[in-house]
């Protein structure tokens, strides 16, 4: 009917206002969709699996070692016990991006080397990151001393275990990425270890072998895994094999062949 005046509630775009109805209906429909996907949020935050305490060592500042460069099973640093670090410690060692130490040091290995990185920590096991152009060179010998020896302890075999667990890349899983576990990170430690990172096997039980969760993977002879471990990362496994320590650090020689997936 001509004269009528239009329905309050219905919105007239030319006429540059919402109806009050139409305002109301639409804010409280915000605020629920927002405070729904907040709650969501929090729901599947207090629900994802906690990605460790793995994280770079800032706080320890630049840290400088001097030991035995090794090439296998992967490049580590047998360090020689100083003032500072009275007892013998093994180290794995990386550098940054998803590269391998042995490019770098393939003309040290067997040599007692000075190392120049950052750490990464996560529980009882910890990497060197070497950061620098000259962060990796034969150890010099001060003024008027002859040049630097170490000796390593030869391996200790802790004898033959089945354990299961979860093959991750050391790196990630301590600390370069987080979470560096399961599934949802299986392609970049696929791709990691085949870089040249250490890969480590996380033991289900914490502390299962002499007090130590996190053992160094190699292969029956103690040389690096074959390409066919990419089937076995980031699910759980049963493997067995040799364990020996060097020093502070777990090495598990396996067949991943007869790897046992759960």
């Amino acid at each position: 009917m001509a004269g009528r005046a239009p329905d309050p509630g219905f919105f007239i775009g030319y006429l540059n206002s919402v109806p009050r109805s139409l305002a109301i209906f639409l804010v409280v429909g915000a605020a629920l969709f927002v405070g729904g996907m907040a709650g969501l949020a929090f729901a599947l935050g207090t629900n994802a699996n906690d990605p460790g305490d793995g994280a770079f060592a800032r706080k320890l500042g630049k840290q400088e070692m001097t030991g035995v460069l090794l090439e296998k099973p992967y490049p580590i640093l047998r360090v020689r016990p100083d003032a500072n670090n009275p007892e013998p410690r093994t180290v794995m060692l990386t550098v940054p991006g998803k590269r391998s130490v042995e490019r770098r040091g393939k003309k040290f290995f067997g040599q007692v080397v000075d190392v120049k990185g950052f750490m990464f920590q996560r529980g009882d096991i910890d990497m060197l990151q070497i950061q620098g152009k000259k962060s990796l060179q034969a150890a010099e010998a001060g003024e008027g001393e002859p040049p630097p020896a170490y000796t390593p302890a030869p391996a200790e075999s802790l004898g033959r275990w089945r354990l299961i667990g979860e093959i991750c890349d050391s790196k990630c899983h301590l600390g370069a990425m987080r979470p560096g576990d399961g599934l949802a990170h299986k392609a970049c430690a696929n791709l990691c270890i085949s870089s040249g990172a250490p890969p480590i096997f996380v033991t289900q039980e914490e502390g299962a072998v002499a007090g130590e969760t996190f053992l160094l993977l190699a292969d029956e002879e103690g040389g690096p895994l074959p390409d066919s471990f990419r089937d076995y990362v980031a699910i759980l496994v049963q493997l067995e094999g040799e364990v020996e320590r060097l020093d502070d650090l777990l090495v598990f020689k396996v067949d991943i062949d007869r790897a046992r997936v759960f």
